[in-house]
């Protein structure tokens, strides 16, 4: 990195506010930093962790401050464009926590006003900058699991109940960010289907399907009435297996050398589909559980923003990536929205 020093605002002190300020006040790249909220009591807890920072209460002496260069969005998701494209418009970098809006045409005009003033804009995906996530695509690539089938996502807890989105909105993101991370490509049909028990019209439970044109498939489940914490995707490959679980401290990665072989034991006749012409076995081999150099990914991902914003570069998730993900969703909440859903 070279030699600047960045002036950074945070519009949002909430639950995951804490956690941005902390990393970014870790970095040399940042000179000095802003803190804004609506809630005082917020601020002041905050300010207590990080004295260095300076907190108020006026977002719009936030963009009309010409000392800032960029502003990080930690605002409720519903905020996000409309506080994103302020920034923009006010010649800020913006770094918007997932995700990067609620509609795929807000997403396109936040792309298009950043690239139209030269601004870096990025969406926080912070899996993707996960030791473990990238590890895996290492795998996924390599061919060492064979023709990926399918990937099943879970995400689940007991709490923490949103009232501002659903548990889709909430959770969801991740796993979409790094399925198409891993897979490189757009699924062709998304469906989901919500229950709601806990608040009328916010689903606290939902099971989404992506279908890719490769024939692949996804699976993702979300939840926030769940008895144990859970975060785990598991890649079905031809060959192999990989289970990746965030919760593990110590076998975050896990190879497991297993599947069913279908072998056509009439090899003079390789074209025949009859079934009775192919045998299934089951293999089970070795498991393997890689060691993985592991880094708080969020801190890799703010250090990412800065470098991004000092370089002028793309950053690894930028506007159309959040864009990918914000259609997804989009088409998923349809289908929630659809009567025959379940939703109460």
């Amino acid at each position: 990195m070279n030699n600047h020093r960045l002036h950074i605002a945070q519009l949002g002190a909430g639950h995951w506010g804490p956690n941005l300020v902390r990393n970014f006040m870790q970095l040399e790249a940042v000179e000095k930093f802003t803190l804004c909220d609506l809630d005082s009591a917020s601020l002041n807890k905050v300010k207590k962790q990080f004295p260095a920072i300076t907190t108020t209460t006026d977002s719009e002496s936030v963009f009309k401050d010409g000392t800032i260069d960029a502003i990080i969005i930690a605002t409720p998701a519903a905020l996000h464009y409309e506080m994103a494209k302020r920034a923009i418009m006010a010649g800020k970098h913006v770094l918007v926590e997932k995700p990067l809006a609620m509609k795929t045409e807000q997403a396109e005009d936040l792309i298009k006003i950043s690239r139209d003033r030269s601004k870096v804009i990025m969406v926080g995906h912070t899996f993707l900058y996960n030791a473990a996530v990238i590890k895996a695509k290492e795998y996924i690539n390599s061919g060492e699991l064979g023709d990926i089938y399918y990937i099943m996502a879970q995400r689940l807890n007991l709490g923490r109940v949103r009232q501002d989105v659903n548990a889709m909105w909430n959770l969801a993101p991740h796993d979409i960010s790094i399925i198409l991370y891993w897979l490189e490509e757009t699924p062709c049909k998304v469906s989901a289907k919500g229950l709601s028990f806990l608040q009328k019209g916010i689903e606290d439970v939902v099971f989404m399907d992506l279908e890719f044109p490769s024939g692949r498939a996804a699976h993702i489940h979300v939840s926030w009435l769940d008895p144990t914490k859970t975060r785990k995707l598991v890649v079905v490959g031809s060959k192999k297996m990989l289970v990746y679980d965030d919760v593990s401290a110590d076998a975050k990665i896990v190879i497991f050398d297993k599947g069913i072989d279908k072998k056509n034991i009439m090899n003079k006749l390789p074209s025949v589909e009859d079934y009775a012409q192919f045998n299934l076995a089951n293999r089970s081999g070795d498991i393997f559980i890689p060691k993985i150099d592991f880094k708080e990914p969020l801190r890799l991902e703010c250090q990412h923003f800065l470098e991004s914003v000092i370089k002028g570069t793309k950053p690894i998730t930028d506007g159309h990536n959040g864009l990918q993900v914000t259609q997804i969703l989009e088409k998923a909440q349809q289908c929630l929205d659809c009567k025959d859903t379940g939703r109460n």
